[in-house]
């Protein structure tokens, strides 16, 4: 097959299909981002889930996204992929490979499919396609596009807020008279539904506590998701540092999240979607690893992450394979604390 017939095409409709996780979206917009410089008058769609669509809104390179709500029936899904089908796609550039993705991508009937390198039994449902390259995670999405022409060279991923979400963050920061004594303020993010990413809770709060005795005019803002406001209440009622920790009542959506993590100083967490919202809206952030590996880190200074590196890491399970987590446990708050200290130290923000 060749693919080196592909960098003179023009496509003037693209549908960019990236379903799930929200950090994944996330991490696809420096993909989507080079689609629109390279093809400047193109119309471009997103295909995702509804829970995602969220970190795509306001972004000026996506002119439509089609959000797949998977609580509706089957019929309510089958009109929304013919409403897809009848957009006449020149070009469709498939991020997944997930059945819902091959399905909506083959019944496109674009001219060009492009996705990575698929295995034997999926190659009907694409055109075009190429081996991605390794690092970091939008690099090697972004490296599909190769036959197009196009390379990633270090685009960040991007969340667009508006001026009322941030009027809304100044409003939440100035509810909790933050900064507090103008010391800085840092969100965390401390539980993750897959124990082999979750650094225990007994180390966040011992954390806390850590941090709240080095830096007395600290402010901790603790994020959470469905389902995880009372784990992250009693991390903060653990910490017995409770005035310096912040849970908000109401769980935040995903663009008040961007907007607050936008505010804060550092953003500290396990590998999940708050740490990549923090890189697409410029913060600061530490990411505590455990079973993923360093490939989810932007390449930038003020971009890091930390892992004791045991013989086992990354093994990228859900579950520990030696059933002790240890590449978690083993990690230590003190450790966690000098990491903290030296970013904000280097980034100037506390000295």
């Amino acid at each position: 097959m060749k693919i080196n017939d592909l960098a003179s095409i023009h496509p003037k409709r693209i549908l960019v299909c990236q379903l799930r996780q929200i950090g994944d979206v996330i991490l696809t917009t420096p993909l989507i981002h080079l689609l629109k410089k390279r093809y400047q008058e193109a119309c471009i769609s997103v295909f995702t889930e509804k829970k995602c669509a969220p970190v795509l809104y306001n972004n000026p390179d996506i002119t439509h996204i089609w959000e797949l709500d998977k609580q509706q029936g089957m019929m309510q899904s089958l009109a929304l992929y013919w409403k897809m089908a009848r957009q006449h796609y020149d070009l469709v550039v498939d991020c997944q490979q997930l059945p819902r993705c091959r399905f909506a991508t083959w019944l496109s009937r674009a001219k060009v499919r492009l996705t990575y390198q698929p295995p034997w039994y999926n190659r009907l449902f694409y055109t075009h396609w190429s081996k991605p390259v390794d690092g970091y995670a939008a690099k090697y999405k972004t490296s599909f596009l190769a036959p197009l022409g196009i390379n990633w060279n270090g685009e960040p991923p991007r969340i667009y807020l508006t001026e009322s979400e941030n009027k809304w963050a100044d409003s939440f920061f100035k509810e909790h008279n933050l900064p507090r004594h103008g010391g800085p303020v840092l969100t965390l993010d401390p539980t993750h539904r897959r124990a082999s990413r979750c650094w225990p809770a007994k180390h966040y709060t011992q954390l806390l506590r850590l941090l709240a005795h080095e830096m007395p005019d600290l402010t901790m803002i603790l994020l959470y998701g469905p389902g995880e406001k009372r784990d992250v209440y009693e991390i903060a009622k653990q910490s017995e540092v409770p005035e310096q920790c912040i849970v908000s009542n109401n769980m935040l959506s995903l663009r008040e999240m961007a907007a607050i993590i936008a505010k804060a100083d550092l953003h500290v967490g396990n590998c999940s979607a708050p740490r990549h919202i923090a890189v697409a809206v410029d913060t600061p952030s530490l990411a505590i690893l455990g079973s993923t590996s360093h490939a989810w880190t932007f390449p930038a200074p003020e971009h890091t992450d930390i892992a004791i590196e045991i013989s086992c890491q990354p093994c990228n399970e859900d579950t520990c394979p030696r059933g002790t987590t240890e590449c978690l446990n083993e990690l230590r708050p003190e450790t966690i604390l000098k990491a903290i200290i030296d970013i904000l130290h280097d980034t100037s923000i506390y000295t």
